[in-house]
């Protein structure tokens, strides 16, 4: 009998990361630009995990990540900031209202997930694709014109309610949730529509209804990222979800980490967050120490350093055509029922 089950190594190895970065973070070596870092970072893992259920596990095309995100975002911060008023409250009252405030984002962007999921998922490909961009660009506008939330001028005055405590075990409970599902009857269902949806109807597998199911998760778990972020900037601007947005918490961003990491693969979706993450802003650190130095005729602007990811990340599709990690998964993510299956073992 094995004293530790996956899910408890899962917990305790999350716990030592969360408190050796904790400790780093009281004894000043991390400050809170590199703890602000960190957080992104973690947004991004639970961006790039629920848009892998999509695109990675159930193999759709999904580009309408940001409306969720903008759904679940729009929705944390209207009700914080406009409605309940918490950054006049007691700390008590205000972060209680502040997880309503999360769960409500999620649960708006999972039914508006379900509501374009029903007519859209019987398109397949390149349909797919562009049903859900314009779902985002529709969002995107929709928010754009409505002033009661900004407009075009952004929603301001956003407290910072998302700590790293918050979004730290928010992401953790993200990964442990989606790691049930992939590995659940649900799971395997999506697998088999994304090997090959026509054998999956012969076999009488419900493709419509996982392909939902599938956008209403990855949907719920946008809306969660998106209201965790608006908390952190302090702030939320339709520009930030739109897919060209530039920023390293984009639709476009988030995109790429799903297939560099690994299309299928929640490990490779964590690393690539990651990952990716520090290395944008290395590249905006670089550029901001050449420009400093005088070294050129002219000044290099911010744009470059979206030039220079997007050809670091062509280097790595053509020399790793299936990501970092394919769609192989760390052990702590993998059942032990699933690993036995795997060997033959009994």
């Amino acid at each position: 009998m094995k004293l530790l089950t996956k899910n408890r190594l899962l917990f305790i190895y999350s716990l030592i990361i969360f408190v050796v970065i904790q400790v780093l973070y009281s004894l000043g070596v991390l400050n809170n630009y590199y703890m602000q870092i960190i957080d992104i970072a973690l947004i991004n893992i639970i961006l790039a995990t629920s848009l892998n259920i999509i695109n990675g596990f159930t193999g759709q095309f999904s580009l309408g990540h940001g409306g969720f995100m903008a759904v679940g975002a729009y929705t944390a911060g209207v009700l914080t900031t406009l409605i309940f008023k918490v950054s006049q409250m007691q700390t008590l009252p205000k972060f209680a209202l502040f997880f309503v405030a999360i769960i409500l984002g999620g649960i708006l962007a999972a039914v508006i997930g379900i509501l374009l999921g029903i007519p859209s998922l019987r398109l397949r490909g390149d349909y797919l694709a562009i049903v859900t961009l314009a779902f985002q660009e529709i969002v995107r506008v929709s928010i754009n014109a409505i002033d009661y939330v900004g407009g075009p001028r952004g929603l301001l005055g956003i407290p910072r309610l998302s700590t790293f405590p918050v979004i730290f075990f928010t992401a953790l409970i993200s990964i442990f949730v989606l790691k049930n599902v992939v590995y659940s009857t649900i799971g395997r269902a999506m697998k088999s529509i994304r090997e090959d949806e026509v054998a999956s109807e012969l076999v009488g597998v419900n493709t419509t209804k996982y392909k939902v199911m599938a956008f209403s998760i990855g949907a719920f778990f946008a809306g969660v990222a998106g209201a965790l972020l608006v908390h952190v900037l302090q702030l939320a601007h339709p520009t930030m979800f739109g897919f060209t947005s530039p920023s390293i918490a984009g639709p476009l961003s988030i995109l790429v980490m799903v297939y560099i990491g690994g299309a299928g693969s929640l490990s490779g979706s964590i690393i690539a967050a990651v990952v990716l993450t520090v290395l944008s802003e290395l590249l905006r650190l670089g550029i901001d120490a050449l420009n400093g130095l005088h070294v050129l005729p002219f000044t290099v602007g911010p744009e470059w350093r979206m030039v220079l990811y997007a050809v670091l990340l062509i280097v790595v599709m053509l020399y790793r055509t299936e990501g970092i990690m394919g769609q192989k998964e760390f052990g702590v993510l993998v059942p032990e029922e699933e690993e036995k299956n795997a060997t033959g073992g009994s």
